[in-house]
């Protein structure tokens, strides 16, 4: 009844335009109504990364809940984790629409957004309302457009959030934002982790298990782009970085949308995004966090980020085609994986096929 649900409210939303379904789709999971039909907590898929307990490893990645709305009606469809935003200082109405693009025969979606979110203060405000309320709810945070002083807004968003947030993501990987990507290179990364750890610091209270701050980078990164942030990430002593955000690259694709200008995500995405995971893995060594993004779709997807090095996944755009039942079934179909390979912990799993991805040329 519950994924009959899911797939028809799926269809009906897919008969508006990108940007009025998720709208709607946030309405209808403020409802309440049972939209997917989570798994049952598993000792297999029970996971501590970066001091956290997961209770699966399945997150849901920024871009959906952007102004903190409904996580905790997300994590009811099964995920282990949400992430909020990502989410700007001030208020900013992002890039003029048409900017999100179906490319139904793909499984793929363009889109230009440009970081559009009601800014930290309403985010805030609806998570104090949550405090007390389990679940682990990540935010991300980003710049203004129009920012003087991009690295203060960053540091900006670790004060306003630090108290709330499950962990922080520093996303500076989106191609929407003009001069953001800029922010990845060797000669301005390390200013900006010193700057957002220091932020932390004023943010921790004396005795406090400071909050878990990750890296979010893009896939289109070369090998040697790849070697300064895994040095500025060892070097500032951040947590945990996460692979990747949307490409710019254009592989084949059928879709008649594929011309348009935007972040690409998505299952095209997929192998790209898993082979730079592999190499940052052999980055940073075993002890760093890695989450896993990009094409994540099925169970499968899944477990091949895992095997690639994650300790985390997270998905978004498989949802918009498979609907809000696929978490609840990617958690059932990892914990079934485990249980049939006599895995005690899938975590077991992590790093199995690294070589094997590490290969794959970055085209």
């Amino acid at each position: 009844m519950t994924a009959g649900l899911g797939a028809l409210g799926r269809g009906l939303l897919f008969r508006f335009d990108p940007e009025t379904a998720h709208g709607l789709s946030l309405k209808a999971l403020k409802t309440g109504l049972p939209l997917g039909a989570p798994h049952r907590a598993s000792a297999r898929l029970a996971t501590r990364v970066a001091g956290i307990d997961f209770a699966n490893p399945l997150g849901l990645a920024a871009g959906y809940d952007k102004n903190a709305e409904v996580p905790d009606a997300l994590l009811a469809l099964g995920f282990g984790f949400v992430e909020c935003g990502t989410l700007t200082p001030r208020p900013q109405a992002g890039n003029p629409p048409p900017r999100i693009f179906r490319l139904t025969a793909d499984r793929a979606v363009i889109n230009r957004l440009g970081f559009n979110n009601d800014g930290h203060a309403a985010a805030l405000a609806r998570l104090a309302a949550r405090r007390g309320r389990p679940g682990i709810v990540g935010v991300n945070i980003g710049a203004n457009a129009d920012s003087p002083d991009r690295v203060a807004d960053y540091a900006a968003g670790v004060r306003t959030f630090a108290p709330l947030a499950s962990y922080l993501t520093v996303n500076i990987s989106s191609p929407n934002t003009a001069g953001l990507r800029a922010l990845q290179g060797a000669d301005s990364l390390p200013a900006l982790l010193a700057a957002v750890t220091a932020a932390r610091s004023d943010a921790t209270e004396p005795g406090a298990r400071p909050v878990p701050l990750f890296l979010k980078i893009a896939p289109d990164l070369d090998e040697a782009g790849l070697d300064a942030i895994a040095e500025a990430v060892l070097a500032a002593g951040i947590e945990g970085v996460i692979v990747s955000n949307t490409t710019l690259a254009r592989p084949p694709l059928e879709s008649r949308e594929a011309g348009e200008t935007g972040g690409l995500s998505g299952a095209p995405l997929f192998r790209r995004a898993t082979a730079v995971l592999a190499r940052m893995r052999r980055r940073v060594g075993p002890q760093t966090a890695l989450v896993g993004a990009g094409g994540v779709e099925s169970v499968d997807t899944a477990l091949d980020k895992i095997r690639a090095g994650a300790d985390l996944v997270q998905l978004y755009t498989g949802m918009i085609f498979a609907g809000p039942a696929l978490p609840g079934r990617i958690v059932a179909g990892l914990d079934a994986y485990a249980a049939r390979a006599g895995l005690e912990r899938l975590s077991a799993l992590r790093d199995s096929a690294l070589d094997e991805w590490a290969a794959v040329p970055l085209e």
